[in-house]
């Protein structure tokens, strides 16, 4: 009876009286504590860090186990920092000629990336609007693409010297050449998956072909474009590194063969950390650039 007399005056509190007001207390979320939410990202920032840190490590400790044998063909980690060790601390030295740090290596090679892949880039987005959007010229041009993107790059180096007679249009074009392929293959795939009613309504609307094509191809060919974008800079980075090899001069790969023939084994397996390095940052810098200008949209 108590029980029931208690909460008969907790239902009779909780009806309003006529005439009396009450206060409205609006809801509020719980605010974590500051020290919870950096916990928090410092999981996230652990989880991405920590396991590639793991895996790097152990094969560095596997590497040092079976190159510190005696009469290893390969030097073992160690060896390496003591061998390249100024080539490392010391990218910037210029003594003059070839005798250059690595920065200056990496940019020359990144120099000449810029300029033959942002002509693939150009030239290919245009050839595959056209291959997409005309029957006619996928049917003509699309067995050719197919034919020549399976020429390795070094392949048009011959053919590139023999027509320009200088190195350096030579890596150029090599460099365009290599890079030009998935950029137009992802391009016309875009386009030909335009849905139909995006076409029909340009159609009803009377768009001219230059709104059609800023307004609806460009648009929903952006993530494939990117696609294509990022392969090519991986291949573009790979053709230039393998061109170098050849032509000589300031360049990453001219620094790997020239350490080749002096015996600097330490400099040419730091040349390829630096190598690995810089094409996964042009990976992840046309990536994230894809990511923002097609707002998260990903090739179906």
């Amino acid at each position: 009876m108590q029980a029931k007399a208690v909460a008969t005056a907790s239902v009779a509190a909780a009806v309003p009286v006529p005439g009396a007001s009450a206060e409205i207390v609006p809801f509020r979320a719980p605010v974590r504590p500051a020290v919870e939410r950096l916990r928090e990202i410092a999981a996230r920032i652990g989880g991405i860090v920590i396991p590639p840190v793991i895996v790097i490590g152990l094969m560095l400790f596997v590497w040092q186990l079976l190159c510190s044998a005696p009469g290893s063909s390969l030097p073992a980690p160690s060896k390496v920092i003591a061998d390249s060790w100024d080539f490392i601390v010391d990218p910037f030295y210029d003594n003059g000629g070839v005798d250059k740090g690595a920065f200056w290596h990496l940019a020359k090679s990144l120099s000449r990336v810029a300029v033959g892949y942002s002509l693939a880039a150009v030239v290919g987005i245009a050839l595959g609007v056209l291959v997409g959007q005309s029957l006619w010229a996928m049917r003509g041009l699309d067995p050719i693409f197919q034919v020549l993107r399976t020429i390795p790059p070094l392949a048009w180096l011959p053919l590139s010297l023999a027509g320009f007679r200088d190195a350096q249009p030579s890596a150029l074009f090599v460099i365009f050449i290599t890079s030009i392929w998935p950029i137009i293959i992802n391009t016309s795939v875009g386009v030909r998956n335009i849905p139909q009613d995006y076409r029909n309504v340009a159609a009803v609307i009377r768009l001219s072909w230059w709104e059609v094509f800023w307004k609806i191809t460009l648009p929903a060919t952006v993530p494939y474009i990117f696609t294509g974008l990022r392969i090519g800079v991986g291949l573009s980075w790979l053709a230039i590194v393998a061109a170098e090899m050849l032509i000589g001069g300031v360049g990453i790969g001219f620094f790997i063969w020239d350490a080749w023939n002096s015996s600097r084994i330490s400099d040419i397996i730091v040349a390829l950390v630096y190598i690995g390095v810089v094409g996964f940052l042009l990976d992840r810098l046309i990536a994230a650039l894809g990511h923002l200008v097609s707002h998260g949209a990903a090739a179906q």
